[in-house]
């Protein structure tokens, strides 16, 4: 099912410009942005557009195709301790092969030039000579309307390994639910299975580049398809969401994937797919009143592939009319979050990619 075109009633305003294929952006305190760029640099940008030296203090960064430096949130709790969490293409040790998603949290210093206490806390095992399909995006859990000390982080089944997303005995193609310490949380679903990565709380996922909280504190993700299926899902504990013995998409050029079905007992169907694929990156819903009541509760998701921003209005938990936005940008849209101030802002990933406000005309 695809997007229909439709004409949006909003603006893009540049915020900064000149940030070298931007992947994430966060929102610090008096109107600053955290935005990370791929190559392996994290930037302050002032409330101006003004960008500041790469802050100081990152891991080494294994660059390079679809990996760098990727995600970064702030801890909720970020005003008084000053914790971030960022995501990253981690290499292996010197001597072996191969890299994989790993997530870190640091302090930011209080001149917001450099990371403090800087700790990896998770490393995807095992580690794969690709560079393709990472995933990395982090979401802080919640419970009853209050952080429960839990990070989830979608992983990618780095392409060539898609069977691994279907076993147990690995992170490729996974979502998994750690403590901020990287500690494993006693009510995750396979605590305790013999054979099953403690970390896991659900698979059959291939390359999951979206994912946040809904208004009702449920975890909402997409992920990138092959030729067709992107796939929008509600990952819950323990289950399969079956990749790549379902898909609705095919093989690169044609022809089947595996059977070729698109349903398998014990499998979850989606939420919503894309069929063609529009290559989805970044997601955010909207609570705010900026843009009218026809806006709030809307789901939104940058296409890389069409290179617009897709509002998708929701019923529930089901799709009822989607609506194309900026496409008239050009540009790929990496990520999209509302900020602070109630406003909508995207990433467009490019060279000389750009932070930009959405607003109403």
């Amino acid at each position: 099912m695809g997007a229909q075109p439709a004409s949006g009633p909003v603006r893009a305003i540049p915020v900064a410009q000149g940030l070298e294929n931007p992947w994430a952006v966060a929102f610090l305190p008096e109107g600053r942005f955290l935005v990370t760029e791929r190559p392996g640099r994290l930037r302050v940008v002032e409330a101006d557009g003004r960008l500041n030296p790469p802050v100081a203090g990152l891991p080494w960064v294994a660059a390079g195709g679809q990996g760098g430096l990727l995600d970064v949130v702030l801890d909720r709790g970020f005003a008084s301790n000053r914790t971030l969490y960022f995501c990253f293409s981690e290499p292996a040790p010197a001597g072996a092969a191969g890299n994989s998603t790993a997530l870190a949290r640091a302090r930011l210093s209080e001149d917001r030039t450099r990371l403090d206490d800087l700790r990896v806390v998770f490393s995807q095992r095992p580690k794969v000579a690709s560079s393709l399909h990472f995933g990395c995006r982090i979401v802080e859990g919640m419970k009853d309307g209050r952080p429960d000390g839990t990070l989830f982080l979608t992983l990618g089944e780095r392409f060539q390994r898609m069977q691994d997303a279907q076993t147990l005995d690995n992170h490729l193609g996974k979502v998994v639910r750690v403590g901020k310490d990287g500690s494993v949380p006693r009510d995750n679903p396979f605590v305790g299975r013999a054979g099953a990565l403690p970390e896991i709380f659900s698979y059959g996922h291939r390359n999951p580049q979206g994912a946040t909280l809904g208004p009702d504190g449920r975890l909402w993700m997409h992920e990138h398809g092959p030729q067709g299926g992107d796939e929008i899902n509600l990952p819950q504990p323990g289950r399969n969401y079956g990749w790549p013995l379902i898909t609705f998409g095919e093989q690169y050029g044609g022809g089947p994937i595996g059977a070729g079905i698109t349903a398998g007992a014990g499998m979850e169907q989606p939420l919503h797919h894309w069929t063609p694929s529009i290559a989805p990156s970044g997601m955010a819903f909207l609570t705010s009143d900026r843009y009218g009541s026809a806006w709030k509760g809307s789901l939104f998701v940058g296409s890389l592939k069409f290179q617009f921003l897709n509002r998708v209005e929701l019923s529930g938990a089901k799709v009822v009319r989607e609506e194309r936005l900026l496409g008239d940008l050009g540009e790929r849209i990496r990520d999209v979050q509302q900020g602070p101030d109630g406003y909508l802002y995207v990433l467009t990933d490019n060279p000389k990619g750009r932070l930009m406000r959405l607003v109403p005309p």
